[in-house]
């Protein structure tokens, strides 16, 4: 029991899901971030799957749940239960097909449809080791990310370029809008106490859009 105990023990639990066209990498950013792998014969997602990892930020054990789908239309039924209590997003396209790219309003607009308005939006593009390929510009994704006060950074799961900072970016910035709360509320160590469950929505208040615009973009 004492090893279950162990990896049960964070002061924090936060869900993030991985959205964004078929393809662009969802599924090796997720196993690169978790696991530190990375598959050259990954097959597309099928329905919904989740792995966990856990980070230090301010001395807290912060447990992300980060959720990967299908990003192909067939599966659009899936998606009230998917974003149900997510806190964090990272909405990925591929830098070498401007398709990936064009959709990703599509996808920022339903993920604001189905979550809390002030989640933390990370704008990935991913494969930029595939540097001669590239079709879509860091200036373009930034001034998109600016645009809509999303953060932004250029990924590459093949080289686990960013793949770490891209994540720990979201769930640091989760985690002191979350704490800032709480310290307003004069509750800290309460709600250090009170680990969400899965499924728990975490309002995380108005300030993030402050947050974000000071911190954003950096690739």
């Amino acid at each position: 029991m004492a090893g279950y105990r162990a990896e049960d023990d964070y002061d924090y639990l936060f869900k993030v899901v991985l959205i964004g066209d078929s393809g662009v990498g969802k599924s090796n950013l997720l196993s690169r971030f978790t696991k530190n792998e990375f598959s050259l014969e990954s097959k597309s997602t099928i329905g919904v799957e989740f792995a966990t990892r856990s980070l230090n930020v301010d001395s807290k054990v912060i447990k992300a749940q980060i959720w990967d789908t299908a990003g192909q239309e067939r599966y659009r039924a899936i998606t009230s239960a998917y974003y149900r209590g997510a806190v964090g997003a990272l909405l990925v396209y591929d830098v070498t097909r401007h398709s990936t790219f064009e959709n990703v309003e599509r996808w920022l607009r339903e993920l604001r449809d189905h979550t809390d308005p002030n989640i933390v939006v990370m704008l990935v593009g991913n494969k930029s080791d595939l540097r001669h390929l590239v079709a879509v510009s860091t200036e373009d994704g930034k001034s998109f990310a600016e645009k809509e006060s999303l953060y932004f950074m250029e990924t590459s799961a093949l080289e686990a370029t960013n793949v770490e900072n891209s994540f720990a970016e979201v769930l640091t910035q989760i985690y002191h809008i979350v704490s800032k709360k709480s310290m307003e509320a004069g509750d800290g160590a309460a709600a250090a106490a009170t680990v969400p469950s899965k499924g728990d929505k975490i309002d995380v208040g108005k300030d993030v859009s402050a947050v974000k615009k000071a911190g954003c973009c950096s690739s």
